[in-house]
């Protein structure tokens, strides 16, 4: 209406001009709005050809920004746990200073003796680009295998976040590692390494090739002491050392093989002890009774009349009764209880086999530590199969009851046996962890029959029989030695010799071999010992007592 629009000229100068009061509305130019519209046309074509570049053409290259720069994970390594021995004597630990990645290092001790029973690691790997494909350390033998998970703790994870830009935005440890247990072995760190010293010098010095010992409380069946000779490298098996580790798998000493626990060796007379005991089992002979060696026995063969078979002791003994031919270690003896001779009844293979058994002989101790071997107690069974149909031959019992033919145990089987005759007659599992109960089974044999096997060894060391070099004063040690020929020509022998101390209260078991020397080497596994005992005597008296 003309009211609305023209005003009279007293109302002018109160209007607002910055309210636009007063002024008449122009429409929006043609020019203008084309201008906007470009501009907001090249705008559009602008994202467009961004989001085509983000998505399409380089969409893969970009996601796999996103996913990996947006939130960056880093591991957190966890520290792998200390091995100690039984008196908190580290034996492998952890060292940053001597790693150049983000893990620590795992360090061996140095001393001899302990590169099988510690064993070794596998460490983290990462790849060219730095991303880690195996961010465990991985126990390959050894305590480090047996012990893995509890060694091994839990790895952490660091997480920071990032913007579009590569920008750190925010820092935060979401999972903090968790280092791994401590062990504590029941092995008695000074006695291992003299020990192995004292034994690795001795076999030097005489020719041996290698050997094994092992050191058991007959109580508890804890290992003082196991170590296995030739050693390898546990820091260079755990690092890598390509030239090291070609060098010991090639070596024909078998470094790597624990001889201890895996290594099988033909026993010799270390068990005629328990085929003593069988025999006063199985009532077959009272121990008093003599037999007589003359050096040999003969016994007919059916199908050369003039070719009799003889069957030798390694030297004439005269008369023996059973305390007396365990020290002195008469063959002939033990081939008349084993296999029977003119008047003397015999065993028998059957009851040989059973009784080699019950003592742990042939059968796998339990010990978890590597790859365990079970031996041979020879049988006609085991000689037809490996002997293709070769009948069982009086001569096999005599030799099997002697320890050879095909006789074969390991250290550990050894040090077994000779604690269950020193305890009574409870056949212990043996293990290497400080503090663990005993699992022991009965052999079924009576104290009063074990006390003349123990009797015999404690002779074969006091009253001139073949373990005098362990007659130590101050010492009570009873003991067993064994010799075992090898080669087409018996042009080698391996020596034993098994024991344990105090003799009037036995407490701990010992079995030693010494591997693989000329025949004839005069100065075996028994001299080697009785520098240890007489060392362990000055050292260690808390084990004498």
């Amino acid at each position: 209406m003309p009211e609305d629009i023209f005003f009279e000229a007293t109302n002018r100068p109160a209007l607002d001009a910055l309210q636009f009061e007063g002024r008449i509305e122009r429409p929006v130019s043609v020019r203008a709005i084309v201008v906007v519209g470009v501009a907001f046309g090249f705008a559009m074509l602008a994202f467009a050809a961004q989001a085509l570049n983000l998505q399409v053409v380089n969409g893969e290259e970009f996601a796999d920004i996103s996913r990996n720069n947006r939130i960056d994970r880093s591991v957190l390594f966890a520290h792998r746990g200390v091995i100690y021995d039984r008196n908190g004597e580290e034996l492998a630990w952890n060292s940053v200073a001597t790693s150049t990645d983000s893990f620590a290092a795992r360090v061996y001790t140095k001393e001899p003796g302990f590169s099988h029973i510690l064993g070794f690691v596998r460490y983290p790997k990462a790849d060219s680009a730095g991303e880690w494909w195996r961010e465990e350390y991985i126990g390959i033998s050894g305590s480090e295998r047996v012990f893995n998970d509890r060694l091994a703790g839990a790895n952490g994870s660091h997480l920071a976040e990032t913007d579009a830009r590569g920008s750190l935005v925010r820092e935060d440890i979401l999972d903090p590692p968790r280092d791994g247990d401590s062990l504590y072995l029941s092995i008695d760190a000074e006695i291992q390494t003299e020990l192995a010293r004292v034994l690795q010098g001795h076999a030097a010095a005489q020719g041996f090739q290698g050997g094994a010992a092992v050191i058991m409380d007959v109580e508890s069946g804890e290992l003082i002491a196991l170590t296995s000779f030739p050693e390898y490298d546990n820091d260079a098996f755990s690092s890598g050392d390509t030239a090291t580790v070609q060098a010991a798998n090639a070596n024909t000493l078998t470094p790597l093989l624990n001889r201890a626990i895996a290594g099988l060796y033909t026993p010799g007379s270390i068990v005629k002890p328990i085929f003593a005991v069988a025999a006063l089992e199985e009532g077959i002979i009272d121990p008093s009774k003599k037999i007589l060696s003359t050096g040999s026995i003969s016994i007919p063969n059916p199908y050369f009349p003039d070719q009799p078979s003889i069957f030798r002791d390694w030297k004439a003994h005269g008369y023996t009764d059973m305390r007396r031919a365990i020290a002195v270690s008469s063959d002939v003896y033990f081939y008349s209880i084993g296999g029977g001779y003119q008047d003397q009844q015999g065993l028998g293979i059957v009851r040989i086999d059973e009784y080699a058994r019950r003592f742990g002989l042939g059968s796998l101790t339990g010990i978890i530590y590597g790859s365990e071997a079970d031996g041979v107690i020879p049988t006609p069974e085991w000689k037809e199969e490996v002997f293709d149909g070769d009948p069982w031959r009086l001569g096999d019992t005599y030799n099997t009851s002697i320890g050879q033919y095909g006789f074969q145990i390991t250290p550990l089987q050894a040090v077994r046996f000779t604690a269950a005759i020193a305890n009574g007659g409870l056949l212990l599992e043996p293990h290497m962890e400080r503090g663990m109960e005993a699992n022991a089974t009965s052999v079924g044999v009576s104290d009063e029959n074990m006390q003349v096997a123990r009797e015999g060894m404690r002779a074969a060391v006091t009253d001139g029989g073949t373990a005098a070099a362990l007659n130590i004063g101050g010492l009570e040690i009873a003991g067993k030695t064994g010799t075992a020929q090898l080669g087409m020509r018996n042009e080698s022998m391996n020596s034993w010799v098994i024991g344990f101390w105090p003799a009037s209260a036995p407490k701990y078991a010992f079995a030693v071999v010494l591997e693989k020397a000329p025949a004839g080497t005069n100065s075996g596994a028994a001299p080697a010992m009785s520098r240890f005992f007489y060392w362990l005597k000055e050292n260690k008296p808390e084990y004498v007592r």
